[in-house]
C-alpha cells in the first residue's frame, strides 16, 4: 500500500494592531506551545503562513517563537506560504496593492527567514479568478482553497485528493482543495480518529490528504488549549503521524513537483460556504437554512453543495453600507496613491486588512476597535494630504450614484452624503486620528433569531470523551438581550432631520418609535456645488401629503461646521423638528454630556449649547444653536455574535434635539472641536 500525503498547513493572523492583551493571549495559548512542540519534531514537514504585521510582532516581541519558526525553517520542516502582508482579501483591492502586499511579505520572509515562498494562502479562502495573472506576476505556484470551491462549481467529492490547473489569460496557477472532513477533525476529534481521517482521504495513487486552517484552533479557540496541550493531543497526533506507515508528511511545492495535476479546473468566485451564508441580508440566510434543512445533510453533502449557495464576499459592501463607505474610501486613495507618501502608503496597506470589512462568527465590522484602527490609517493618510488652508471635493466616494461632499481642514476631515439627507457621515480628527462619525446601524441580523425563537438546546455537546466541539457549535443566549433588539429604518449618521406631531421622547427616541411624518431622514437631497447647499422638495405626510423644501447650506472654519438650515412647509399646524447627531467614542460611559455621565440616558430642556468631553482623545465636541431646543440622549447599543456568543456593542450615543415650529424654520447650528 502507497502512503497518502499529509499536507499539513497552518495558518496565522491577527488584525493589525488589535489589543496587546488579545495577541499576548494568542501567544500564550497557541503560537508559543505550537512551535515549542513542533520543535521537538523536525521530521514532520508543514506549511505555514504567519500575516506579515504578525510575524514581525513575533520577531519583535517573542524572539524564543521566532528562534523556533528559524530553527524548523533551516531543519526543512517549514514550507513558508505567502499571503498580502496585511491580510488583505485580495479580490478586494487593485491589482497594484495585490502585486505590492505578497511582495512585501515575500521579502520579508526572505531576509529574515531565508526562504522563498512559492504558496499562497488565500485569505478567508476567498477566490476570483481575476486574481491568477497577479499570483503569477508575484512568483506564486499555487494556492490553497476548500474542497467546497471544487463542489460547488460541479467537481467529484471523490477527487479531491491532489491539485488542479487553473489558468486566466494564459497564467497558470495549481489550486490545492482543503478537505472539510480534516478541518473539522484537527484537532477536535482523537488522535486515532485524526489518523483515520487522513487515511480516508487515500482515494488512488499518490493521493494527498490536504489540511491548511487557523493555528488558532490549535489552543485558542474555546477549550483548545486544554485539549491539544495539557491534554497532549498535538505531541501524540505528530507521533502518531510520523509512526504510521502509510503517511508521509510532505511540503505543497515538493508535491506539486513530483505529481501531475488531476485536471484542469475554473472555479466560481467564492469562500467557504458559512461565508456565503454571512454575506446574505438576514432574511435570505434564514431561507437558505431552511433550504438546507429540507433536502437534508446527506443530500446537500452529495448533491446540493452543486447548486445550493450563499452570496459572495463583496455582497457584504452591499449588507453594510457602512463597511461599503470605509472600503470605497480606501479604493479613491488607492487609485490615486501617486500623491501619497510612502508613509501614508503604508496606511493604506493597513487600511486593506480584511477583519474590518465582514462580520460572521468572528465580530468583524461589529467590533468598534477594528473600525478605530481602520479609520486611524485612513486619517493617517488625509494628513498627509491636508493643507494649510480648507480644500473642497466634490464625488462619489462609495459609487452609489449619488454624490459625496469631502471637506479637508488642517484639522479635520469630513464627508457629506447627498444620497442619505446632506448629512455627516465622516468626522475625523486629524490630531487624534478619531473618527466620531464612525457609527453603525442597529441592523436584523440572522443569528438575532437564536435570541428571539431560542430552541431547547443551543450549545452541542462533544459525541464523546474522543473529541470536543468546535467553535461553530457553541452558542450562549442571555435573554435579557431581546429587550434590546432594536433596529434602525435610517443610517446613523449626524445632522439627521426629523419631523413629528409630538415631542420627542427618550424612550421613543431609544426604540425608534417616534411618529415620523418627513421624508427627509433617509431620502437623497441635491446638491449644489457652487453654494454647498443641500435641497429636497419633500414633505410632511399626516392625513395626505403637505410639499416642503429642507435646505442644509454648510460652511467651515479649521475646527467648525456650522449649518444653517431652512424648512418651508405648507402644513399650517405645530410640528417638532429634531436633528439627530451619532457619535462614536471609544469610552462613552467616561464621557461627559454637559457635565453628566449618560448611563440610562438623558434628557434636556432649554439648550443653546451641548458639551461632550471626550476623555479618550482629550477632545471636546461643541454643539451651538441659535434658538431654545430640547433634547434627549442615549447610548445606542448593537447586539452582535463572537466567539464567546453573544455581545453587546455600545460604543455610540445617539442624541436629538428638537424645536417646534409651524410652516417655517431657520435654524443655526454648529459643531465644533476644541482641546480639553
Amino acid at each position: 500500500m502507497k502512503k497518502v500525503s499529509l499536507l499539513f498547513g497552518i495558518h496565522m493572523h491577527q488584525p493589525v494592531d488589535n489589543f496587546s492583551k488579545s495577541v499576548d493571549e494568542a501567544i500564550e495559548l497557541c503560537y508559543a506551545p505550537f512551535f515549542e512542540t513542533m520543535a521537538k519534531y523536525p521530521d514532520f514537514k508543514f506549511a505555514l503562513h504567519c500575516s506579515g504585521w504578525l510575524l514581525d510582532q513575533i520577531k519583535q516581541r517573542h524572539p524564543k517563537i521566532f528562534k523556533n519558526m528559524k530553527k524548523l525553517t533551516k531543519s526543512g520542516s517549514i514550507e513558508w506560504v505567502s499571503a498580502g502582508y496585511y491580510e488583505p482579501v485580495l479580490s478586494s483591492i487593485p491589482s497594484r496593492d495585490r502585486v505590492a502586499q505578497i511582495t512585501k511579505l515575500n521579502d520579508y520572509i526572505t531576509k529574515n527567514l531565508k526562504a522563498e515562498p512559492k504558496g499562497l494562502w488565500l485569505t478567508e479562502r476567498v477566490w476570483e479568478s481575476s486574481l491568477v495573472p497577479d499570483l503569477h506576476v508575484s512568483g506564486i505556484k499555487y494556492a490553497v482553497v476548500d474542497d467546497y470551491h471544487f463542489l460547488s462549481s460541479g467537481f467529484d467529492a471523490k477527487e479531491m485528493d491532489g491539485y488542479y490547473i487553473t489558468e486566466e489569460s494564459g497564467k497558470d496557477l495549481a489550486l490545492f482543495p482543503i478537505s472539510k472532513s480534516l478541518r473539522y477533525a484537527l484537532p477536535f476529534f482523537s488522535v486515532k480518529r485524526a489518523i483515520d481521517a487522513i487515511l480516508d482521504c487515500k482515494k488512488g495513487e499518490n493521493s494527498a490528504a490536504i489540511i491548511f486552517d487557523d493555528a488558532e484552533k490549535f489552543g485558542l479557540w474555546p477549550e483548545t488549549h486544554e485539549w491539544v496541550y495539557s491534554g497532549g493531543w498535538l505531541e501524540s497526533f505528530v507521533e502518531a503521524v510520523l509512526q504510521n506507515e502509510h503517511i508521509k508528511t510532505q511540503h505543497y511545492s515538493n508535491y506539486l513537483e513530483n505529481n501531475r495535476p488531476k485536471a484542469i479546473a475554473y472555479l466560481n468566485n467564492t469562500s467557504y460556504f458559512e461565508m456565503g451564508e454571512w454575506s446574505l441580508k438576514s432574511e435570505q440566510t434564514l431561507e437558505l437554512e431552511k433550504l438546507k434543512e429540507r433536502v437534508g445533510d446527506s443530500y446537500f453533502d452529495e448533491v446540493g453543495v452543486t447548486f445550493i449557495k450563499g452570496g459572495i464576499w463583496k455582497n457584504f459592501f452591499v449588507k453594510y453600507h457602512e463597511s461599503n463607505y470605509l472600503h470605497k474610501r480606501m479604493l479613491s486613495h488607492s487609485i490615486t496613491q501617486e500623491k501619497l507618501k510612502k508613509s501614508a502608503i503604508e496606511s493604506l496597506y493597513k487600511l486593506q486588512t480584511n477583519d474590518v470589512f465582514w462580520h460572521g462568527v468572528f465580530g468583524g465590522l461589529y467590533l468598534p476597535n477594528l473600525r478605530d484602527n481602520a479609520y486611524t490609517y485612513l486619517l493617517e493618510i488625509e494628513r498627509s494630504l491636508a493643507k494649510k488652508k480648507i480644500t473642497y471635493k466634490i464625488e462619489d466616494i462609495d459609487k452609489d450614484g449619488y454624490d459625496e461632499l469631502k471637506v479637508l481642514t488642517p484639522v479635520l476631515s469630513l464627508v457629506f452624503s447627498s444620497r442619505f439627507g446632506g448629512q455627516l457621515i465622516e468626522f475625523g480628527s486629524l490630531e487624534s486620528l478619531f473618527n466620531w462619525q464612525n457609527t453603525l446601524m442597529r441592523r436584523k441580523e440572522a443569528y438575532h433569531e437564536k435570541i428571539l425563537n431560542p430552541k431547547e438546546s443551543l450549545y452541542t455537546e462533544s459525541e464523546g470523551e474522543d473529541e470536543i466541539a468546535t467553535i461553530h457549535a457553541q452558542s450562549v443566549i442571555d435573554e435579557t438581550l431581546k429587550d434590546e433588539l432594536i433596529y434602525d429604518w435610517h443610517p446613523k449618521h449626524s445632522f439627521i432631520d426629523h419631523f413629528s406631531p409630538n415631542r420627542y421622547t427618550l424612550e421613543r427616541f431609544k426604540r425608534a418609535s417616534f411618529h415620523e411624518v418627513g421624508d427627509f431622514a433617509n431620502q437623497p437631497f441635491e446638491l449644489d456645488e457652487n453654494s454647498l447647499t443641500f435641497t429636497r422638495k419633500g414633505g410632511i405626510y399626516l392625513e395626505k401629503k403637505y410639499p416642503a423644501t429642507l435646505k442644509k447650506a454648510y460652511s467651515f472654519d479649521d475646527d467648525t461646521v456650522s449649518l444653517k438650515l431652512t424648512c418651508k412647509s405648507s402644513y399650517e399646524h405645530k410640528l417638532y423638528y429634531g436633528c439627530e447627531f451619532n457619535i462614536h467614542l471609544a469610552h462613552p460611559h467616561l464621557a461627559t454630556f454637559n457635565g453628566k455621565n449618560i448611563e440610562d440616558g438623558l434628557e434636556f430642556e432649554a439648550l443653546k449649547e451641548f458639551e461632550i468631553i471626550d476623555t479618550f482623545t482629550q477632545k471636546k465636541l461643541i454643539l451651538s444653536f441659535n434658538r431654545i431646543c430640547e433634547g434627549a440622549a442615549f447610548t445606542l447599543k448593537t447586539i452582535s455574535q463572537s466567539e464567546s456568543g453573544f455581545e453587546r456593542v455600545s460604543q455610540q450615543v445617539s442624541l436629538i434635539f428638537f424645536v417646534e415650529f409651524t410652516k417655517e424654520l431657520e435654524l443655526d447650528i454648529t459643531l465644533g472641536v476644541k482641546n480639553v
